[in-house]
């Protein structure tokens, strides 16, 4: 394991019990997102749904406490946060040991896969996302920061025309002096990361996308000014719900 990847994990298994209180909310959009999602689970009669980096399950708990005919599971890999989980009501079974980069699961195991706030703490993200999609059969709920839509309209502006041409990796680094990533009290490890950049690896298998702006934004163009977006890549139409 990288030193930023362990520096990470022994950070949520010393904020564990204040975690609820620190990342329950996160401002409120990945409540939007969640209720967006829901939505879609329903529309498209899903069953299964896994979530990964699941934390102390929020995700999983609230489709049980609802009484929901979804059977969602989640996967985190510290084991501090999987305890109070379970002390919430989950199981072994629906709040488990995971890895993002390395999902044990099958290919086409459940019907949807979701991960919240997740893949900015992730070195490799588009590996962690491929492996979502590997283990998905129909659809992949993304909702994450867009570092590139943060930020007053110089700012962006800016960051957008370091990224055009193809200087972010380089600025990024001499920005964390090397390391490559960033450290808050609030929020650990992270990187400076968009979510735009999973479209790709999404599309590889999901054809169809749709992206919802879970903060307000400066204007429609999400890519370019929205500080925070969730993607929905499926294989389905809304025809088909």
């Amino acid at each position: 394991m990288d030193k930023a990847r362990q520096e990470q994990q022994d950070y949520y298994a010393d904020t564990a019990h204040d975690y609820d209180a620190m990342h329950g909310n996160e401002g409120g959009e990945h409540d939007f997102a969640f209720a967006v999602m829901r939505g879609l689970a329903e529309r498209f009669g899903f069953k299964t749904i896994l979530d990964v980096g699941s934390g102390t399950g929020r995700i999983p708990l609230a489709f049980k406490q609802a009484g929901s005919s979804i059977a969602c599971t989640g996967v985190e890999p510290v084991s501090a946060l999987r305890d109070i989980g379970h002390a919430k009501g989950l199981s072994q079974s629906e709040l488990r040991d995971g890895d993002a980069l390395a999902l044990d699961f099958p290919d086409n195991s459940f019907d949807l896969v979701c991960a919240y706030a997740v893949l900015h703490h992730i070195k490799d993200h588009a590996r962690a996302v491929s492996e979502m999609v590997r283990v998905a059969r129909h659809g992949v709920f993304l909702s994450d920061a867009n570092n590139f839509g943060q930020g007053s309209a110089i700012a962006r502006v800016v960051k957008q025309a370091i990224n055009a041409v193809g200087l972010w990796g380089a600025y990024d680094r001499i920005a964390t002096r090397g390391k490559g990533y960033h450290y808050s009290q609030g929020d650990g490890v992270f990187y400076s990361y968009s979510v735009t950049t999973a479209v790709p690896v999404l599309r590889t298998k999901f054809p169809t996308l749709h992206a919802i702006n879970t903060l307000p934004s400066a204007g429609l163009n999400l890519a370019r000014q929205a500080p925070h977006i969730a993607l929905f890549a499926t294989n389905l139409s809304l025809a088909d719900g």
